[in-house]
């Protein structure tokens, strides 16, 4: 059986060689009823695409590079799934990293761009230490590194987030709609933005109610399960516990309800609990977590394609820099009048 060639897939599909080339290299400049038809074609023959001399010729790698704080947390599984699927329908494959090794060293992540690895960068760690932001600022090709879902303050990246503030209003407003007028919050990371950000709505959003609020009735978290264990023995040996707790992430909530149940306390009888982020485990977890609704899905999607906008039309003029998506808040069992 003889290799298949370009020649063969431009006959099945019926168009020219230089349009099954244009298609292979890049998909977004042909239309969908072509790129449809050169990929069934391509299945039919068998052809396979030559990937190194492509991007010796398109001078582009077909790769872009994520970057994740915890590769282990199932909150980035749906947003990676979006990329992916932003990516692959161009033709661009996903390569992954983690933060936690890079912050020594922000060489490492411009060697990729630099080195042709990945043609752009999708961060969503907005923890990154000053001098790797710093070093990100002054790359070559810093036009085509994005932040998703989480952003660093005063940087001039592009970014896809979400309504975060918004969503903690919605959650303190839910417990007091219920009849809860004590009401704690266990924060992400205190150097996070999203920690950060929902902690401010949190406390202004209970001021504007005239609800009171102790110090602690603040807990320390770190968007973790161990944490929200931690937060339910603070809320155990408190004198004056609250009757409602937002969590700054679903796995605090879990870890905050799994503690307590060790401890022979019952969600919603005894405190009302509801996170951030509404993961897929939320629905399933007993009891069902009340939770604002993230479209992490969305979150994906979104920065892939504003991203590759920038990787394929560069100096396209009036290109977004900031999305901010909608929140929803998701009713389940966790929370009840106190």
């Amino acid at each position: 059986m003889k290799t298949s060639t370009l020649q063969d897939v431009a006959r099945v599909a019926n168009v020219s060689t230089a349009t099954v080339s244009r298609t292979l290299s890049n998909p977004v400049v042909v239309s969908e009823s072509t790129r449809r038809r050169v990929a069934d074609a391509v299945k039919a023959t068998g052809y396979r695409i030559n990937h190194a001399a492509r991007n010796l010729r398109t001078q582009r790698a077909h790769s872009v590079l994520v970057l994740l704080p915890d590769l282990a947390n199932p909150f980035f599984s749906a947003i990676l799934e979006g990329i992916s699927r932003v990516l692959a329908r161009q033709g661009y494959s996903m390569l992954i990293a983690s933060t936690q090794h890079v912050h020594d060293s922000g060489e490492r992540l411009i060697d990729y761009l630099d080195d042709a690895r990945a043609d752009g960068m999708i961060v969503l760690d907005g923890g990154l230490e000053t001098d790797v932001v710093e070093m990100l600022s002054a790359a070559s090709h810093t036009e085509r590194i994005l932040f998703a879902c989480e952003w660093v303050e005063d940087a001039n990246f592009p970014s896809v987030r979400c309504q975060n503030r918004t969503g903690t209003r919605i959650a303190v407003n839910h417990l007091y709609g219920l009849g809860h007028t004590k009401i704690a919050h266990i924060t992400g990371p205190i150097d996070n933005v999203l920690g950060q950000t929902r902690k401010e709505a949190f406390v202004e959003e209970l001021a504007d109610l005239g609800l009171e609020l102790k110090p602690e009735w603040i807990m320390t978290g770190d968007f973790t399960l161990a944490a929200g264990c931690l937060a339910a023995q603070e809320w155990i040996a408190m004198n004056d516990r609250p009757t409602a707790v937002f969590c700054a992430s679903d796995q605090l909530a879990m870890g905050f309800i799994a503690e307590l149940s060790r401890h022979d306390f019952k969600v919603p009888d005894h405190v009302s609990v509801m996170g951030f982020d509404d993961i897929d485990l939320a629905e399933q977890f007993i009891p069902p977590l009340t939770s604002i609704r993230q479209d992490r899905m969305m979150i994906g999607e979104t920065a892939a394609k504003m991203l590759l906008a920038r990787i394929v039309t560069p100096n396209e003029e009036n290109l977004e820099r900031a999305t901010v998506l909608p929140v929803s808040l998701v009713i389940r069992e966790s929370t009840s009048p106190p």
